[in-house]
């Protein structure tokens, strides 16, 4: 038995192969950062905010402290420096350990940053935000450090995470 089939049919195939085909047919145009913001909404508004407002407790007449707070603000960071004569209350107040003091306090978000912290540690901590870890510090003053380029050869020194209750760890490492 032979069987006929009707130029209908045939053609109608042929249109359904061609709109099966461009539909599984990947493209290669990415749709605009605004398309994909109406496409996921939430996503857009649950990206958490960074903060960027640091608030820096030093000496008047401290210039590496001003060298430090430049470093910061070219590296994106809304600076405000509060000069003040009593440190040590202001590292109390904020539970900074007396072995990682420096020369200036800073408090960023829920942070407390001691010292000449480079601000790529500070980003990372903030976006990292490490459980139990209430700042970062680089005890002393080491040459090298953001704000400590004073001419002398640089030292390596450490960025130190510190916890409320005393406990520290290595957070990054510098030098040779």
């Amino acid at each position: 038995m032979k069987r006929y089939r009707s130029p209908f049919v045939v053609l109608g195939l042929l249109v359904l192969v061609v709109i099966l085909a461009a539909c599984s047919t990947p493209t290669t145009n990415q749709p605009s950062e605004a398309s994909q913001a109406q496409q996921n909404p939430v996503e857009e508004a649950s990206a958490p905010q960074l903060p960027t407002k640091i608030v820096v407790y030093k000496s008047p007449t401290c210039g590496c402290c001003g060298e430090w707070t430049k470093h910061m603000e070219e590296n994106g960071f809304d600076v405000e420096v509060k000069d003040v004569t009593d440190l040590a209350s202001v590292k109390a107040r904020f539970n900074v350990p007396d072995s990682l003091q420096s020369c200036h306090t800073a408090l960023i978000g829920d942070y407390v940053i001691e010292g000449h912290v480079p601000a790529v540690e500070v980003q990372r901590l903030l976006q990292q935000r490490p459980e139990k870890v209430i700042g970062l510090a680089v005890p002393g003053m080491p040459s090298g450090a953001p704000g400590m380029n004073y001419g002398s050869p640089s030292q390596p020194y450490e960025v130190i995470a510190f916890e409320d209750g005393g406990g520290t760890e290595v957070f990054a490492s510098y030098g040779p």
